[in-house]
């Protein structure tokens, strides 16, 4: 990630924090104030922030995303075997066909 992209995602991040603990205090007043609605919104904000470290955790290091899907190798079931097989041939046709011209492409001479 360069420079620029980091800046931008710590920046994105502050506001949104920023804005989470804004709305956090709005709440938590409006909630000790008599408002119970208000209750839910104490605890959803902090949330929404600690969501927002997590998505911001992974823009940074997107590596460690790679590594974790790479090491995950689901097994395939046996009777899909066939399908995956016929899919590959069918894209193997389409990549063919993609390189050759089609008769009217072609040169007439």
């Amino acid at each position: 990630m360069t420079g620029t992209e980091a800046l931008k995602a710590h920046v994105t991040l502050a506001v949104g924090l920023v804005l989470c603990a804004v709305a956090f205090s709005f709440e938590i007043r409006r909630a000790l104030g008599g408002n119970a609605l208000s209750w839910a919104y104490v605890f959803e904000w902090p949330l929404l922030g600690a969501f927002a470290v997590y998505m911001w955790w992974n823009v940074i290091h997107p590596e460690r995303l790679v590594k974790r899907m790479s090491k995950k190798k689901v097994p395939m079931a046996p009777e899909f075997d066939g399908m995956l097989a016929a899919w590959q041939q069918h894209q193997d046709e389409l990549s063919r066909a993609q390189e050759t011209p089609a008769p009217s492409e072609r040169d007439p001479r």
